[in-house]
């Protein structure tokens, strides 16, 4: 199991960059948030995916969230408890309770820790020398070669062969995505663990005249997918956008950077 502070995931995004490539990766950030607590989910169904409950949070967060009873964890949203009720402190949703492995009804001790993005500059591995350059270093001069005419049909074949990889680069690039002057134009739905869930949800999403967008991401080797709708390009985009979410029942959906 990672300590607080390791690394938390796979590259999710890489740049090529001159002397390297850069790679944005989940880094525990315990300083914004961690607690190790009982956690119970009170077995009725819930939407939003992947979620978990506190009284002393703030902001809507990402966070894994780890079952130390048996090793299991799942990566999801933070949000706060807005009411008071018997019990553990922590509340989670049957998504998250179904990948930690919890029963209704039936505490569990979990640790919930923020993660934030972070960017690393990893250095690109050194060019492999050309092989057609080191068997013509290792070989001796060759013998004289009598030269013939190429076949016309052969040489028109290579041509074209050549000519594919270059058209396939010249390709015209996917238009850039409009720019919005918000800090967070994009609306959350949900953190899903499982692909055909967070699937569904966005199918709903469309359904009430929304484009979303399901964004695989990776922690700790498990991958999770996110549904988001954006960018909004204005903050009146932006409302209209999560009060059509909201409609649709995800009323823990909020806003995020991306």
């Amino acid at each position: 199991m990672p300590s607080f502070g390791q690394d938390a995931t796979t590259p999710e995004t890489t740049t090529q960059a001159s002397g390297g490539k850069t790679v944005e990766r989940d880094v525990e950030a315990p300083e914004v948030f961690a607690v190790t607590d009982e956690g119970l989910w009170d077995g009725r169904p819930s939407l939003g995916g992947v979620w978990v409950a506190h009284p002393d949070v703030g902001d809507p967060e990402r966070v894994i969230i780890r079952n130390e009873a048996n090793g299991k964890f799942v990566v999801g949203a933070l949000f706060r408890r807005e009411r008071e009720i018997p019990g553990p402190k922590l509340q989670i949703s049957s998504d998250a309770a179904a990948s930690l492995g919890i029963l209704a009804g039936s505490p569990a001790p979990l640790n919930v820790t923020a993660l934030r993005r972070e960017e690393t500059q990893v250095p690109s591995e050194a060019e492999p020398a050309d092989e057609a350059s080191v068997e013509t270093a290792a070989i001796a001069a060759p013998a004289d070669v009598t030269a013939a005419p190429l076949d016309p049909i052969e040489s028109a074949s290579a041509a074209i062969d050549a000519a594919e990889p270059a058209a396939v680069a010249a390709a015209a690039p996917q238009p850039a995505p409009k720019a919005s002057s918000l800090a967070k134009p994009f609306v959350q739905i949900g953190i899903f663990s499982v692909e055909a869930n967070a699937t569904r949800a966005a199918k709903q999403i469309r359904s009430a005249g929304l484009s979303p967008t399901v964004k695989r991401q990776e922690t700790n080797g498990k991958p999770f997918w996110r549904v988001l709708v954006g960018p909004a390009a204005n903050s009146g985009e932006l409302k209209s956008n999560l009060s059509a979410i909201k409609a649709e029942g995800f009323t823990d959906a909020y806003a995020v950077t991306n």
